[in-house]
């Protein structure tokens, strides 16, 4: 089942490579609340990763996108909402393993260090990419800090 709206937000240096996700998402039919950067123009990027994240916190099943430029400070900002699972990926299989293993609900994309082409099918592999759950559950449940 697809997901009613998927929000994406990166910093000036995904900026590029955001624009390049959205239409290959609307293409697909998917809708896509943009929270920005709209430019190239310097930003932080903690302004556009806590909107993100707390879409994702707020809507169960919905599964977002962040870009910057190494996606290390994006993901980490993130990573800070207590329910975020956000994973750093470079590869398909890397995001084919968060989702499956690590039931991670946003993905995070280094805009410097990846084509648009590795890029897109990551985000289609992370969207299409089901939780296993079973002996998963028992590590994600250990993650939250109480």
């Amino acid at each position: 089942m697809q997901q009613k709206i998927i929000p994406i937000g990166a910093d000036h240096a995904g900026f590029t490579l955001k624009e390049t996700i959205i239409k290959h998402l609307e293409s697909k039919g998917y809708d896509v609340k943009d929270f920005g950067c709209f430019s190239e123009a310097s930003i932080d990027y903690p302004d556009y990763a806590h909107p993100v994240a707390e879409m994702v916190e707020n809507n169960s099943g919905t599964i977002g996108i962040l870009i910057c430029g190494s996606g290390n400070g994006i993901n980490m900002t993130a990573n800070k909402h207590q329910g975020i699972r956000s994973a750093l990926c470079w590869k398909k299989e890397i995001a084919e393993l968060a989702r499956q293993h690590n039931n991670a609900n946003i993905i995070t994309l280094p805009a410097r260090f990846i084509t648009e082409g590795e890029a897109i099918e990551m985000v289609d592999v992370f969207l299409a990419t089901e939780f296993e759950g079973g002996r998963h559950q028992n590590r994600i449940d250990k993650i939250a800090c109480q």
